[in-house]
């Protein structure tokens, strides 16, 4: 695609910056220089994949710049403070059990592992990577299967999607009550045995378990797909859900997390094609810039970006990254014909409107944060051949 490459490339140049504190040295990505200057987890991840196409070396070193962040135990926060710590009003709703916290104390979906063997080698190698990995199941395995829990909305990296609402209702993501939740877990210094002990929702979120489950499979470990089959398929509808504790009764809202395990180069056949048919539906994720992160004919679904003064994320636009786990997913299962459209939609709206952080299913009408570096994701897909990188034995 004439001019992709050049805008992606110009975007990520534009955002890397460089620096040391305490005498460590960092080099990163700011998601977008405009809104987003802090290093986010999976943002890095996903820049590092971005860099593989240009830079290799910076591939490296944004994920050097993850680990150096890491805890001795291998636990990294999803937001990194090199820079200057959060201030004034932000401290309501970021993650940090002190103000002066390095960095936050809950985590985004686990990708460091699968971007690790996508742009720079085998992940099993470096002892570090390991570390964090094992850092996540040991903490987050609530039940012994290999499964991961979240604590909040914003761990899934997923932050106000309508999965959410019947969950944590009123201190949902996007809405005032979210201060509250974040309150309550700080004062559990973000346990989540402490939150379950107590209580309070803990989540199997469907996305954040494919991106633990590729980077599982990056590392050579046993796959953790027959446990996500078993704990979060719904058989009669042919969909993923989340799995709570304790249970909800209101019925989940369809989005885009419940077709992310196409990306799971082991999901049986059978259980990927009645997953592509939710996708290749004209209403409800076919549309012109597939796939919206909500399904068009749920209430829920909207394209307005502030509620209230408010941000809300993930309730309609559609995102780089999550399209670009469910092109991997038909690339293996053979519909050729829709990757390609996917493809060259992603492509086409890229060029068009710029690296955006969300774009309109619809039109493809860029939204959101400007120079938005993991929407050079859309480099990925290209070529088909991409689709199985990061699993071992493939590129």
């Amino acid at each position: 695609m004439a001019g992709l490459a050049e805008r992606c490339q110009q975007v990520l140049e534009a955002s890397w910056i460089s620096g040391e504190r305490d005498g460590v040295r960092f080099a990163y990505t700011r998601p977008s220089p405009g809104r987003y200057r802090w290093q986010w987890y999976w943002d890095s991840c996903f820049a590092a994949m971005a860099w593989r196409h240009f830079d290799p070396a910076r591939s490296r070193t944004e994920l050097e710049t993850l680990l150096a962040a890491a805890r001795p135990d291998g636990f990294i926060g999803h937001t990194i403070f090199w820079e200057h710590p959060v201030s004034g009003a932000r401290v309501l709703f970021y993650n940090v059990i002190h103000r002066d916290d390095f960095m936050t104390a809950t985590i985004q979906p686990p990708a460091l592992a699968l971007a690790w063997h996508m742009a720079v080698g085998d992940p099993a190698l470096e002892p570090r990577v390991v570390a964090h990995h094992e850092a996540i199941t040991a903490e987050r395995d609530l039940e012994g299967d290999g499964l991961i829990w979240i604590l909040q909305p914003d761990e899934s990296g997923l932050d106000a999607s309508p999965q959410f609402d019947p969950i944590w209702r009123e201190r949902a993501q996007g809405l005032p009550g979210f201060a509250e939740l974040v309150r309550r877990n700080r004062e559990r210094e973000f346990r989540i045995e402490a939150v379950r002990a107590d209580g309070d929702p803990v989540v199997c979120e469907v996305m954040t378990n494919v991106i633990h489950g590729l980077s599982r499979l990056a590392l050579g470990l046993s796959s953790i797909t027959p446990a996500l089959i078993a704990r979060c398929y719904d058989e009669p509808s042919g969909l993923f859900l989340p799995a709570v504790m304790p249970a909800v009764s209101s019925r989940i809202p369809l989005t885009v997390a419940a077709l992310s395990p196409l990306a799971l180069p082991d999901l049986p056949d059978e259980i990927g094609h009645r997953l592509a048919e939710y996708l290749f539906d004209e209403h409800r994720f076919w549309t012109e810039v597939p796939a919206p992160s909500v399904a068009l004919v749920e209430p829920s679904f909207s394209l307005q970006e502030h509620f209230d003064g408010l941000r809300r994320y993930w309730r309609g636009p559609t995102w780089i990254n999550s399209a670009w786990l469910l092109w991997r997913g038909i690339v293996r299962l053979g519909y050729e014909a829709q990757a390609a459209t996917l493809a060259r939609s992603i492509a086409e709206t890229v060029v068009r409107e710029g690296l955006r952080e969300f774009y309109g299913p619809h039109d493809g009408r860029g939204m959101g944060a400007t120079d938005f570096a993991w929407s050079a994701l859309s480099l990925e897909l290209l070529d088909s051949g991409n689709a199985s990188a990061g699993v071992p034995g493939s590129p």
